[in-house]
């Protein structure tokens, strides 16, 4: 269960003068995960909250890996209700990264960052950053959506097991030094951003910003879905997000998958 709210105007990211307007953040010592938070908060909340914590103890990250989240690093997850469908809410996958790109790029050369399909930020090839989205929900409409982030900024998590990018850190590429804090006030600045941006234009918008930081765009690639091995040209994301390859048979949409280069 959460302990201590972390209430210092210093460490609360939403006493920051540039927290955006009409975002509120909960930021704690210690969580079980920021993610789990999210959920046990999400019956409640009356406008888009982020969850902050300094140390989590059962941190997660895509299909249920262990996610390492060492003292430094931020772990942070956004929930709120996008009043949308199941579909559309998962295009904010995209819109996160978007939002990650754009903040690392305040800390280091954003030619050394990269969009990893679907939901990876990488830093000099290594993985700096991961997203994680949940619904919840029993109609045509979501009840509420959670993204989770970790960024890896002052410490590159050991012990990563099969990691097919292996962890890097802010820090350790020689990015500049950002406590966990001050880089969700600008992360949050940046996903609000990127949600209006989202709301005004839709998500060919977001699309298009995102494949121009997409890693081995127009490069071969593979795709790992289930048992079945897929590979071919990265040629573009679709309207709904899908990862298209041309392949020996033909273009083909891909809506989940591992993927590797």
């Amino acid at each position: 269960m959460p302990q201590r709210l972390l209430l210092l105007l210093s460490t609360n990211p939403n006493k920051h003068p540039e927290w955006p307007q009409g975002y509120r953040c909960l930021a704690y010592e210690t969580l079980d995960s920021t993610m789990a938070e999210a959920a046990r908060l999400a019956p409640t909340i009356d406008g888009p909250t982020w969850v902050m914590a300094r140390a989590q103890t059962h941190a997660r990250g895509r299909r249920g890996r262990e996610w390492k989240a060492p003292a430094g690093n931020l772990a942070a997850t956004l929930v709120f209700n996008p009043f949308c469908t199941p579909q559309v809410a998962a295009q904010r996958s995209f819109v996160a990264a978007n939002a990650l790109f754009e903040t690392l790029a305040l800390y280091v050369d954003r030619s050394k960052l990269a969009l990893k399909w679907p939901n990876d930020v990488l830093l000099n090839g290594g993985k700096v950053a991961g997203i994680l989205l949940e619904t919840a929900g029993r109609g045509p409409f979501v009840d509420w959506l959670s993204v989770g982030i970790g960024v890896n900024l002052r410490e590159t998590p050991q012990g990563v097991k099969d990691a097919k990018f292996a962890p890097v850190s802010l820090s350790s590429e020689g990015g500049a030094d950002v406590s966990a804090s001050e880089f969700l006030v600008y992360l949050a600045c940046n996903f609000a951003t990127q949600e209006g941006k989202m709301d005004r234009f839709g998500f060919d918008k977001i699309r298009t910003d995102w494949l121009k930081n997409a890693a081995k765009l127009g490069e071969t690639i593979t795709a790992l879905q289930g048992a079945e091995v897929i590979q071919g040209i990265f040629d573009t994301i679709d309207a709904d997000g899908n990862l298209v390859l041309i392949t020996a048979k033909g273009p083909r949409a891909i809506p989940a998958a591992d993927v590797y280069f």
